[in-house]
């Protein structure tokens, strides 16, 4: 076990471990990460927005690194310690990547079905500037139905590659990647075929922006205005474990369960997620868990049980 402390919080973890999954370990002060999915092999590297300073190398080397790195890709030394949160230059860092994230992403968010669970949005709400410095056009593309339930808004990528991974790790034939290169890179089909595997649709939802949309959930209500319930059936193809999204007694969109970090627990097949959308073809587990921070708990009671049982006792109200 190797020792590793992050602002100022110490943990032992196993060797191989990154920077970003010990922070993740303590649960607190945790980077955020728009390319990294600790379920896709080889992801991570690519939008810097989980740099991080290094202020002491290790043990046996106390010299810091001369520059930031990415804490996806950077493993833990014995006696390593970061700055994540706590360094101004991080900070500043990361401003400028939102920023950069930004250049060619519209914040067309009022009319994004990713609005409320989009972790670019809480970047840009953290991290950006009210107006944009960039002088030139952004990159213009035009919709495209990729599959007969996937829409592609290329406008909106920011090239995460996880849409990519997930199609070379879960399907036999990957027929979309990237094109092109540099400033004209984008996402696309091979001669415009179909994404028609039964597995696409995880491409929904590993995809950390509003680029890739279920077109049967696409403009039918807002996630804040949903109740997600987590549900299973025994489906021969996938683990069949899932979370409905209910508006009254309506289930708009079926999806992968999600942990705190917003990663799938367990990639599910198209027929649970665009085919099964009646509460009969479901045994219901329960209420899915919201993150208080999510714009999605504006609706929902998010009271822990020790707070209910303190107010009922007191005979007064808590607070949300």
């Amino acid at each position: 076990m190797l020792k590793v402390t992050i602002d100022d919080i110490s943990i032992a973890v196993p060797a191989g471990t990154t920077i970003l999954q010990a922070a993740r370990m303590i649960g607190e002060n945790v980077p955020p990460a728009m390319c990294y999915y600790s379920k896709l092999e080889g992801s991570g590297g690519k939008c810097r927005t989980c740099l991080v300073k290094v202020t002491k190398g290790s043990e046996k080397d106390p010299r810091p690194m001369p520059k930031l790195v990415a804490s996806c890709r950077t493993t833990v030394m014995d006696g390593m310690e970061v700055r994540n949160t706590t360094s101004p230059e991080v900070m500043d860092a990361r401003k400028g990547i939102t920023e950069f994230l930004l250049i060619n992403h519209p914040l067309d968010c009022p009319v994004c079905d990713q609005a409320g669970e989009c972790k670019l949005q809480d970047l840009s709400y953290e991290h950006g500037l009210a107006k944009s410095r960039y002088a030139f056009k952004r990159r213009e593309f035009e919709r495209k139905d990729i599959g007969d339930k996937i829409q592609l808004h290329m406008n909106r990528c920011i090239l995460c590659y996880r849409c990519t991974q997930v199609a070379d790790q879960l399907t036999p034939e990957r027929v979309h990647g990237v094109l092109n290169r540099g400033e004209v890179s984008e996402i696309s089909t091979y001669i415009e075929n179909a994404v028609d595997n039964d597995f696409s649709g995880n491409m929904i939802d590993v995809c950390p922006v509003g680029a890739l949309t279920d077109k049967t959930f696409r403009f039918k209500s807002r996630v804040w205005f949903t109740k997600p319930v987590h549900a299973h059936r025994d489906c021969p193809t996938c683990s069949g474990k899932v979370t409905l999204w209910y508006q009254g007694p309506e289930v708009l969109r079926v999806t992968g369960r999600k942990n705190q970090w917003n990663e799938v627990e367990d990639f599910i097949c198209n027929t649970c997620r665009f085919d099964k959308k009646e509460k009969s073809d479901w045994i219901e587990d329960g209420p899915a868990d919201i993150d208080r921070h999510s714009v999605i708990a504006q609706n929902h009671l998010t009271y822990e049980l020790p707070v209910i049982q303190k107010h009922l006792e007191t005979n007064t109200q808590p607070e949300q």
